[in-house]
């Protein structure tokens, strides 16, 4: 996911994709607990997409 992608969209779509990520990630989390998961690596790709879809929603909400 790359940031300017991101700042195109309106804030309802970013809190729904929000949503979508955080849901992936208890997923991805759940997996890990019961040694399902195989790729450990998803979690930092989706830990990263988070992090960078609340700065975006931060900067939105501060102008």
């Amino acid at each position: 996911m790359n940031i300017s992608e991101l700042r195109g969209k309106n804030q309802e779509t970013l809190n729904k994709e929000l949503s979508e990520l955080l849901k992936a990630q208890f997923g991805l989390r759940m997996q890990i607990a019961t040694q399902q998961l195989s790729n450990t690596s998803q979690l930092k790709k989706v830990r990263r997409d988070i992090a960078r879809m609340k700065t975006v929603i931060n900067l939105k909400d501060g102008k």
